[in-house]
């Protein structure tokens, strides 16, 4: 395939959806496969707190350097004292109005133990910098990057407080500790080609510059980062022949926008492996050359974990070897398909390995193999292709012509050297592609200045190849007015696509409106070829990051402190204030003269670290003095739950038997919200509180402070709990008998919604499928019921007719009970034909309807051009939602009770399914 073709493939026709999600990836050679799409629609679709649990295997990467109990956060209002985060601002909250401020908010203490850093740090310690830029701070906050990558139950002691445990399950499904290693970039997926090779150019950048790691205090965590990957890669390996090199499936990862924290709530991980009959050279050959490096870096540091790793490493180098195969690396493709081959991964490998060993036999089969691999002086040094980095290797071990050519005419052309050579941004980026550019030119420029310093290169190049190594880093660190690393400098991206770092909870890419924490030490993709770049998060070319993005740019930065030093920030990390994260806002739903009806949303948007919430409780404080004073008591009064999403009444509770001060408790399952999607984030309960006797006072009630009737406010005196702790609201003194069930749930009604007698929530949707001779067509809805915020799912169609459809020509209609005359919205989060580029062209329109079950119609059309061949599938991942959420009843909605009640037209005559 062309190296500058990037082709955009999605995995399967499960597909990634967007807009709300999406991390693409490019499949030009040296790109990052498959494509993300966006919209400036929302997406809908699916969190977990960092504990100190047991280690299930592995050695534990600990922190090095990171103690003290203290934490102090960057923002005002911290409590400095046990670890304690602070009252949080008036952050995104979830709310009908993002600009509420939710003043009762209160602080918890925090699970994650960051010491005392903070993300100012605490003024700059090390060496003085000569240089134009700080590359100390540059190459710390890099490395950092790394560390808010990982997967899986962190060290006890960490730098970041908004990143927690994540995928802990992950290789269950074959019966393997399979956590660890780290998220390839905005998406949750485990990519093992992209994360060796991360992993050896960390490796790589240690070995040549282990003395700037030493002097910049940076060593223990670039230690760590080896190490952190390169356990992973031994789980991967349980046997010889045998390596795990995926977890997770990248079509399904990419329809959830959402934080690494909860991404197990919505999905299966399965795992992938390579076996001797089913081989992946290019994998394994890759993973063999990341634990070689470590197996050198470790050696004096760690002598157990080397030769642990130069075991492995030399396992899976046979491994590959002997099978020189790509035939069962599959599920990467369209997102990190080896368009190389494999010949490049075994003589960089091997070239380790003999670095590792001093064995001949390595020396000689990388030699053999580097002139079997693709020879393509102008692409660049990455994840796909390291050839060049085989041939720099080779070339200083064996100073033979057949290599120092190869880097001379390589390096020749990146620098501007020779009469042809590549694209120059008018500000001085040595462009290659579009997508990632600065990942290029970052890595081609580590390239420059190790080959540079070597004894073998040219007098009269040495100079010229660290020119423009050096012009590419100032290029990115700030000589065009803006530093593509985030964090560094005083104007940086701020909305990098990376769904754990957007704080999201909605499955929505545009909800919050801004990032809620800070990527420190990502490098994003990076601008075009005239230095046009837009900082959104929707864009994935400019502003995606990624392990291997920060690879070779991490050793550009330790080779530069090398010659100029810089000081790096003292106690530093990316520690925040947390903003609210679980609260209530609720009003009056129905008032009486001898009750009140209470209507309210428990909502979840935390991401301190994102997680379900764990024994959440709400309460609706009640005095019932009055009902005293008449001659009755709390037992008079009856408790009703009119509706509940998924929550359950537990009663009228004591909180002040002598002041006649009561609760009534509403408890939510483990899990049930969580910051996952529109569905999953809040909650509805609605419950009557009735005297039987007939007086009633609300004026008394601590919780009916600020109540509306038909509104709903944060502020009023309701409450939250989690773990019995007030998270949010207020309650009056505790007194006597204070948790005493004094009244018990008498009725649930599940048939009415309150005053306006909806469904209950009822039985998920789930699939629908059906086929004619024409179409297969199955829609696998998003967790709906009875009562649900959209009609959401993904829509399959597949072509049975024997003759291409062309997609202009395709209609697909839904047929469905508006129920209230309220303003509907159609968002298509993502479509493609399968494993082809995303469309862009797919529109929903209304129109009315008569016949069972239906007053309206969504007419789904697509104007891209393009065909839907025989025997290939069309995903359509869509919602049908009022404008403003409420609710939609799809007990009586046509489409929804079978599949074969969607309609399918070409050029408008019916193919599949039958109209109301």
């Amino acid at each position: 395939m062309d190296k500058g073709n990037n082709k955009k493939w999605i995995a399967g026709a499960i597909a990634i959806v967007i807009v709300g999600l999406v991390i693409g990836f490019a499949i030009g050679r040296g790109g990052r496969g498959g494509s993300e799409q966006t919209s400036a629609n929302g997406v809908q679709a699916s969190g977990e707190v960092q504990g100190s649990g047991s280690e299930t295997g592995g050695v534990k990467a600990q922190m090095p350097g990171v103690n003290g109990s203290n934490h102090v956060d960057a923002g005002n209002g911290a409590d400095q004292n046990s670890n304690n985060q602070g009252n949080g601002g008036s952050a995104q909250n979830g709310t009908t109005d993002n600009s509420k401020k939710l003043s009762l908010y209160v602080s918890r203490n925090s699970t994650l133990n960051t010491g005392n850093l903070i993300a100012a740090g605490n003024g700059y310690e090390g060496i003085e910098g000569t240089g134009k830029y700080n590359y100390g701070e540059a190459l710390q906050k890099s490395l950092l990057f790394y560390e808010l990558q990982r997967s899986g139950d962190l060290p006890e002691q960490v730098r970041c407080n908004w990143r927690g445990d994540s995928c802990l399950s992950d290789g269950g499904d074959v019966g393997l500790d399979l956590t660890g290693g780290w998220f390839d970039a905005g998406d949750h997926v485990k990519f093992n080609l992209p994360m060796s090779y991360s992993a050896a150019m960390l490796g790589w950048s240690l070995y040549e510059d282990k003395k700037a790691y030493e002097e910049s205090g940076q060593l223990q965590y670039a230690l760590s980062n080896i190490r952190w990957a390169n356990e992973y890669f031994i789980k991967c390996h349980p046997e010889d022949s045998v390596y795990y090199y995926q977890v997770g499936n990248g079509g399904n990862d990419h329809v959830f926008w959402g934080a690494a924290e909860v991404v197990e709530l919505k999905m299966d991980r399965p795992s992938y492996k390579v076996t001797k009959d089913k081989p992946g050279s290019a994998v394994t050959a890759e993973t063999a050359a990341s634990l070689a490096v470590a197996s050198i870096v470790f050696e004096k540091e760690d002598a157990a974990f080397s030769k642990e790793c130069l075991k492995h490493a030399k396992s899976l180098f046979k491994f590959a070897n002997e099978t020189r195969s790509d035939a069962g690396y599959t599920q990467a493709n369209g997102f990190y398909d080896s368009h190389s081959g494999f010949y490049d991964e075994l003589a960089w490998a091997g070239a380790w390995l003999y670095l590792a060993t001093g064995e001949d036999s390595y020396l000689s089969t990388a030699k053999e193999c580097y002139k079997q691999a693709k020879d393509d002086i102008k692409w660049a040094h990455c994840w796909d292709d390291v050839h060049i980095g085989a041939a720099l290797l080779l070339a200083r071990i064996t100073g033979e012509d057949t290599y120092t050519k190869v880097m001379q005419e390589h390096l020749d052309y990146w620098a501007g050297i020779s009469a042809q050579h590549i694209q120059y941004s008018p500000k001085g980026l040595a462009w290659l592609d579009n997508w990632g550019s600065l990942r290029y030119a970052s890595t081609t420029a580590y390239i420059a200045f190790v080959y540079s310093r070597w004894d073998g290169c040219p007098a009269d190049r040495k100079d010229k190849y660290f020119d423009f190594a050096e012009s590419q880093a100032n290029y990115i660190l700030g000589d065009t007015g803006f530093s593509y690393l985030v964090g560094f400098g005083d104007d940086y991206p701020q909305h990098p696509h990376h769904r754990t770092a957007h704080g999201p909870y909605m499955d929505n890419m545009n909800e919050p409106e801004e990032h809620r924490h800070v990527l420190y030490g990502a490098l994003v993709g990076g601008p075009d070829a005239a230095d046009n770049y837009q900082d959104v998060i929707t864009n994935y070319n400019c502003n995606e990051v990624a392990c291997d993005y920060n690879a070779g740019f991490t050793g550009l930065m330790a080779g530069l402190y090398s010659v100029y030093h810089g000081k790096t920030l003292k106690d530093f990390g990316a520690v925040e204030t947390p903003g609210p994260e679980m609260y209530v806002e609720g009003g009056i739903n129905v008032p009486g003269d001898d009750f009140i009806e209470i209507r309210a949303y428990v909502y979840n948007t935390s991401a301190w670290p994102a997680r379900a919430g764990r024994n959440l409780e709400f309460r609706y404080y009640v005095d019932l003095t009055e009902v005293y004073d008449a001659g009755g008591t709390a037992e008079n009064i009856s408790v009703n739950g009119n509706y509940m999403q998924n929550g359950s009444v537990g009663g009228l509770k004591t909180w002040d038997e002598d002041k006649h001060i009561y609760y009534l408790s509403v408890e939510f399952p483990d899990g049930a919200i969580y910051p996952g999607g529109q569905s999953q984030y809040k909650s509805e309960l609605q419950v009557r509180l009735r005297n039987t006797g007939g007086v009633w006072d609300n004026n008394n009630d601590p919780s009916f402070e600020n109540m509306e009737h038909g509104g709903l406010s944060p502020e009023t005196g309701m409450a939250l709990y989690e773990d019995g702790v007030l998270v949010y609201g207020k309650e009056p003194a505790k007194g006597k008998n204070a948790g005493q069930t004094v009244v018990f749930t008498e009725a649930v009604n599940n048939g009415q919604n309150g005053q306006n007698g909806g469904q209950n929530n009822g039985p998920k949707v789930g699939t629908k499928s059906a086929s004619n001779d024409a179409i297969d067509l199955s829609v696998n809805y998003d967790n709906m019921t009875a009562t649900t915020g959209s009609l959401a799912g993904s829509m399959l169609i597949k072509n049975n007719s024997g003759n291409a459809i062309t997609l202009s020509n395709l209609g697909i209609e839904f047929y469905f009970t508006k129920d209230e005359d309220k303003e509907l919205t159609f968002d298509c989060y993502y479509a493609a034909v399968s494993g082809q580029s995303a469309l862009s062209g797919v529109k929903g329109s209304y129109s009315t309807a008569s016949g069972m079950d239906a007053d309206t119609c969504c007419n789904i059309t697509i104007s891209d051009k393009g065909e839907l061949p025989a025997g290939e599938t069309l995903m359509v991942n869509f919602s049908i939602h009022r404008t403003d959420w409420s609710n939609l009843n799809t007990a009586n909605d046509y489409s929804v009770a079978d599949a074969a009640h969607i309609v399918v037209t070409d050029s408008g005559k019916v193919i599949f399914g039958t109209r109301p």
